[in-house]
């Protein structure tokens, strides 16, 4: 046990706390800014090879073709629109496997 009054005990838990808090808050901080440096640093690349998205417009929907590896990025409705309305619920599955389906 420390040998210290209890008011010295007491500040120096309050710092200890205050210390804590801020290293929590700055760790926050950073992680955001990480997550936006690498948003930023990845748009318009594919996540495949890395190569440059080129817009192209196929059956009147405009879809991004990467011009190394010619993978295709499909964005939130994009598949619905080229797929047209789903009978099968082959679409909306497929949606719900990767997560860019509509969220309950």
């Amino acid at each position: 046990m420390s040998t210290g009054s209890p008011e010295e005990e007491y500040f120096a838990r309050l710092d200890r706390e205050k210390k804590a808090a801020m290293a929590a808050q700055l760790d926050a901080e950073a992680q955001v800014k990480n997550r936006e440096a690498q948003r930023a640093l990845h748009k318009g690349h594919c996540g495949r090879c890395g190569g440059k998205l080129v817009p192209q417009s196929f059956r009147g929907v405009e879809i991004d073709v990467c011009e190394d590896c010619s993978s295709v990025l499909l964005d939130p409705g994009e598949l619905e629109a080229l797929a047209g309305k789903d009978e099968s619920g082959v679409v909306a599955s497929l949606a719900s496997m990767f997560s860019f389906g509509k969220k309950k």
